[in-house]
């Protein structure tokens, strides 16, 4: 009895044994459909192009994302179209156009920038060392040299500048200290001084002095195009241009743009066709020379209330309009203002209003100028 039962133990055993190696019973209907489903949804969501190894099927999935996009884009500006259309219709005022985010409409507030009923400023402009040439009672007169060591850009940049620059005269530097070249400058009644700084081989950088009192700004110059390079290019005629300053913002940009301003006389003549502009970008100068003309151009308006022709369709009416056409002159370059001094030059014991530090460089969207 014993054994038979020891037996019948060990058959119980094996059973439920059995019974918890088995896999368990798999799920039936639309609940095991449904969780298939997700996870290929979650595997198609989580891969990306950049995950794909296959170079070919990468730039594939990369094309048809972006002509997604692209699509998406154009259904958008039809449908904001349609809703302006039917404003219009209907009489009623069309809907808001959204100002897109950019880094400088979402820059950092500043306390200096300047507003338009700032009394103290127009205050301090009349009292400031450029107020005599800005209001016309003094004619600019501009000294241009180099550094000791000359390159072979170096001339045919000043020879350009030569041509923007009204009443600039070009001495060559020599071994001359810059201090005595000041003095000279002074003497001979010049009223601001240019001095082009070369490394190897390129101009890299503009120090604009203005005289007798300053103040002495220091830029760095950056990717000079001169006008033989400049595809289409125009040659100055001898008139004085125009000027165009944009986006000089805070009192330290205000200050500098009338240090530029003073390198150039106050009255444009309006013949010559010629526009100098300094466009301020994200403390970046750009600087463009540009010749202009106004050209009187045929569009063809069909006619709705007029005449048809002999198909039946209506006429088309032509109708003039006037339009404005650029030519570069060159130089083209861009400056970045590394420091600005109080008087004249001085590198030993000048006292400077405004010097740029990398600590000062915290965020993407805080601006100087």
């Amino acid at each position: 009895m014993g054994a038979k039962r020891k037996k019948r133990s060990k058959g119980s055993d094996s059973d439920e044994d059995d019974e918890r190696d088995s896999p368990p019973p798999k799920k039936q209907g639309a609940s095991a459909s449904s969780d298939s489903n997700s996870i290929k949804q979650k595997s198609k969501k989580e891969i990306l192009p950049s995950m794909i190894k296959n170079k070919e099927k990468r730039s594939e999935i990369h094309a048809k994302i972006k002509r997604q996009k692209k699509l998406e884009k154009r259904n958008k500006l039809k449908e904001r179209q349609a809703a302006e259309k039917r404003a219009l219709e209907l009489g009623e005022e069309p809907p808001e156009k959204k100002v897109p985010r950019t880094i400088e409409n979402t820059r950092e507030f500043d306390e200096t920038v300047c507003m338009p009923d700032d009394e103290e400023l127009f205050a301090g402009n009349d009292a400031d060392e450029f107020s005599k040439i800005l209001s016309q009672q003094q004619t600019p007169k501009i000294l241009i040299t180099t550094c000791r060591f000359n390159s072979s850009r170096g001339p045919a940049f000043i020879s350009e500048l030569l041509s923007v620059i009204p009443n600039a005269h070009y001495f060559k530097r020599g071994t001359y200290d810059l201090k005595k070249i000041v003095e000279y400058a002074k003497k001979k009644d010049f009223t601001s001084m240019i001095v082009v700084h070369t490394n190897r081989r390129e101009p890299d950088a503009l120090l604009i002095i203005g005289l007798p009192d300053g103040p002495t700004a220091h830029f760095k110059l950056s990717k000079l195009v001169l006008r033989k390079d400049i595809k289409n290019h125009g040659n100055p005629t001898s008139h004085k241009p125009e000027l165009v300053f944009n986006n000089f913002t805070t009192r330290l940009g205000h200050r500098v743009a009338r240090l530029i301003q003073s390198l150039f006389p106050q009255e444009p003549e309006f013949k010559g066709r010629r526009v100098v502009t300094f466009h301020n970008q994200r403390d970046f100068i750009f600087f463009r020379h540009h010749r202009y003309i106004f050209e009187t151009k045929e569009i063809k308006k069909t006619d709705t209330k007029g005449k048809k022709d002999e198909k039946g369709t209506n006429e088309k009416v032509p109708d003039h309009k006037t339009i404005a056409r650029l030519q570069e002159c060159g130089p083209r370059f861009t400056l970045k203002l590394i420091s600005l001094q109080h008087g004249t030059f001085d590198s030993k014991g000048g006292e400077y209003e405004w010097v740029h530090k990398p600590e000062m460089d915290t965020s993407r969207r805080r601006f100087f100028l």
